[in-house]
């Protein structure tokens, strides 16, 4: 048996909780999101267009080869709970707080 599982975890910008929200598939070991591999994750930017993107292992969050904007983010060294503020940095003058609002685990639910 495993000690981890694989989680979904949505989070919001905390500027204006209805724009930008943040959205990863994870396995969460040891209370941090495991840090073994890339993750794919989304921004839902406006409630209508969401941007995929990949969450590399240093933080950085990659659009693309087509985007040369890359933003980073601190997610992997907090505890992946419900109410913790992670940021980031859009470039080196701006930055945003997001507040993790829900992490669901995924997977089929066992019949009793």
């Amino acid at each position: 048996m495993t000690n981890h599982l694989n989680y979904r975890l949505i989070a919001q910008w905390c500027e204006d909780p209805q724009v930008a929200i943040f959205n990863i598939d994870t396995q969460i070991k040891d209370n941090l999101i495991s840090s073994n591999w890339d993750i794919f994750g989304s921004f839902d930017l406006d409630g209508a267009h969401t941007r995929p993107f990949v969450l590399r292992k240093n933080g950085l969050i990659d659009f693309g080869y087509l985007d040369p904007i890359k933003w980073t983010t601190n997610i992997r060294t907090i505890a992946p709970v419900v109410g913790n503020i992670f940021s980031i940095s859009f470039n080196e003058q701006d930055s945003g707080a997001y507040k993790i609002v829900k992490i669901a685990a995924l997977g089929q639910k066992k019949s009793s």
